[in-house]
């Protein structure tokens, strides 16, 4: 496949190598210093985009993509504010999109275990349930994408909680997500169940980048030539 890379920082640079590896060609890389050339004329040599950039950009990014007619791969977090916005041009454009708070496969998997988890724990009402998530400073939203995905999955299956919250609470109908930002993290999520007696931990730790950038590959690969809206559930056929 032919793979425009819209953000080239470090997550893009991941995405080039394993995509390279994987027998692709990177036909435009478009960053900050060259957002000229993010142009139809320019995308139409690609199959398929992948935008790793950030909330401020990412929508436009989408945008363009619908209007270029060129299917996307979205990894940017922080702008589900706009989904139904996007959701619905990508419907009208009869565009191509895979979105996912985290392309890795551990963080996938990781997603079906909280929410199984989580139903089992619903009818133990004696265990007080908390998010932790670490991350490295350059991250740009908190709490992260993940972690959102990973407090929505409990709030559907735990009754007792009714909103998250990105801090302390003392209000029993919160879910806590305490945000922390360390260097040197790629990236570490805890669900915490707490009791008198005995405490339940389910935690993912991701050691790098490759994990993202190998799912966000895969995810490209699944999308060539489709039409729709996507998540990794049916990218990996969960």
């Amino acid at each position: 496949m032919n793979i425009a890379l819209l953000g080239y920082g470090k997550m893009g640079k991941a995405i080039e190598e394993i995509a390279v590896e994987k027998g692709h060609t990177i036909v435009l890389r478009i960053d900050l210093n060259n957002a000229e050339d993010f142009t139809q004329e320019n995308m139409s040599k690609a199959d398929v985009a992948i935008e790793f950039t950030s909330p401020h950009s990412a929508v436009d990014n989408l945008k363009k993509c619908f209007e270029f007619n060129i299917p996307v791969v979205c990894g940017s977090t922080g702008w589900l504010a706009q989904w139904e916005e996007i959701k619905k041009l990508c419907t009208q454009k009869n565009g191509a999109l895979v979105y996912a708070s985290n392309y890795s496969i551990g963080v996938n998997l990781f997603f079906e275990l909280n929410t199984y988890l989580a139903k089992l724990m619903s009818k133990h009402s004696e265990y007080a349930v908390m998010l932790e998530e670490i991350h490295h400073t350059q991250k740009k939203d908190a709490p992260s994408g993940t972690a959102i995905t990973l407090a929505e999955q409990v709030l559907a299956n735990i009754p007792a909680k009714k909103q998250w919250v990105n801090h302390s609470s003392s209000n029993t109908e919160d879910l806590e997500i305490i945000s922390e930002r360390v260097d040197p993290a790629p990236g570490t999520h805890k669900i915490k169940y707490l009791s008198a007696i005995d405490d339940i931990e389910i935690i993912h730790t991701a050691h790098n980048r490759k994990g993202f950038a190998g799912g966000a590959v895969l995810a490209a690969e699944f999308l060539h030539n489709k039409k729709g809206i996507f998540s990794m559930k049916e990218v990996l056929g969960l």
